[in-house]
């Protein structure tokens, strides 16, 4: 049995991402930015300008998670955060 999570991110990696629009930070440095690119049903998708056929795939609970983190300082370096590679 498949869960229904499970299916909604499937479709949305199936989505074809050859016409989206890539938005970055005014500024940034084309070799080397974050770029997001807004899907439908607020889902997003996100890649590195270094290596762009890597994208990760949000669904809109996904984001507005995150976006509520980082509204809330989840995520600001003062809060005892170590590199992934330390932990």
């Amino acid at each position: 049995m498949s869960h229904p999570a499970g299916t909604a991110k499937a479709a949305l990696y199936a989505l074809d991402l050859s016409t989206v629009v890539w938005l970055a930070a005014p500024g940034s440095d084309p070799a080397d930015r974050l770029e997001v690119a807004f899907l439908p049903e607020g889902a997003v998708a996100l890649r590195h300008s270094a290596n762009p056929d890597t994208v990760l795939r949000y669904d809109a609970q996904e984001w507005k998670a995150f976006l509520l983190g980082l509204a809330d300082g989840e995520f600001d370096a003062d809060m005892g955060l170590v590199p992934a590679s330390a932990a």
